[in-house]
């Protein structure tokens, strides 16, 4: 039941969120249109972006589902990873998008606010809130490196759609009360968007590359693994301990040195006890390498 649900459960996350930005992308670019609303048109061709970024995503975690074969005898896990890095560099493009805009909008007429407008990016503000928290907790418990991206993708959204409901609300007050400079509100929301947006960015695409650079596990993560393996009565030592993420996985490689005078079958066993031991207690960890070296009591 948990493995259906580690498999199913990130791909209808990964749809709902293709389906929404597809939704939410066209009603932005015609509401935007329709009422002359510049920041709500720019968010919309941010959304579009959110669409790529979305199939991809969705597109990556169908692949990283497919079991390990002759080309691939690690399994298909980075193939997440390299769809959180595509996600990472379309938040930075659309971050250089809305500092663009913003700063154009410095230098030109505001234009009269919508209350439709408005609206429009209310609904926007709350559907990405809520696609975030769904998104982010899914991918989290099943440590889908290409769901979680896709959970910073919506909350930069949430951020540009903060910004166009500020932006329109102010220039809206501005209208009603005939002070102009509320117009200008929206883009200095937007430059603030922009630092945040860039924050994500650089995060997602820093986690992506140190992954596909092998990065170790955290030390405190090191630890766990070592208390784990001398806790099984036959290690007398641990020469060598590596773990690395292989996107929704992690993979553990160690050395460990056991009495020199044990048979094969002896030595299989520990191996066996070991690799239950660590993959019973970590749910993530797919694979477990391990070398036995030999150990003499004289080496005390």
């Amino acid at each position: 039941m948990m493995q259906e649900f580690h498999d199913r459960a990130p791909i209808l996350a990964g749809w709902i969120s293709l389906i929404s930005n597809i939704v939410l992308t066209i009603v932005k670019i015609v509401v935007g249109t329709l009422f002359n609303s510049p920041v709500l048109l720019a968010d919309g061709y941010h959304n579009a972006g959110d669409v790529v970024a979305s199939g991809a995503a969705l597109t990556s975690m169908r692949i990283s589902q497919r079991p390990a074969d002759e080309d691939h005898p690690y399994g298909h896990g980075k193939a997440e990873v390299i769809s959180s890095a595509i996600v990472a560099i379309i938040l930075g493009l659309a971050a250089i998008y809305i500092a663009y805009e913003s700063i154009s909008a410095f230098f030109a007429e505001p234009e009269k606010a919508s209350i439709i407008a408005f609206i429009t990016a209310i609904v926007s503000l709350v559907a990405k809130q809520v696609l975030y928290v769904y998104t982010i907790r899914i991918g989290k418990r099943v440590n889908s490196k290409g769901l979680i991206a896709t959970a910073y993708d919506h909350l930069a959204d949430v951020y540009a759609s903060l910004a166009a409901v500020a932006g329109i609300g102010l220039a809206l007050v501005g209208d009603h009360y005939g002070i102009k400079i509320l117009s200008y509100g929206d883009p200095i929301a937007g430059i603030i968007v922009t630092i945040l947006v860039f924050k994500l960015a650089y995060g997602m695409g820093k986690e992506a590359l140190d992954t596909l650079m092998e990065k170790s596990v955290e030390q405190e993560r090191l630890d766990s693994f070592t208390e784990l393996i001398l806790s099984v009565p036959e290690v007398k030592r641990i020469d060598r301990l590596r773990a690395r993420e292989h996107g929704h996985y992690v993979l553990v490689d160690l050395r460990i040195g056991v009495d020199g005078t044990l048979t094969i079958q002896e030595g299989h066993d520990i191996i066996r006890e070991i690799k239950k031991t660590i993959m019973e207690q970590n749910e993530d960890v797919d694979e477990v390498l391990i070398h036995l070296n030999p150990w003499y009591e004289k080496e005390e």
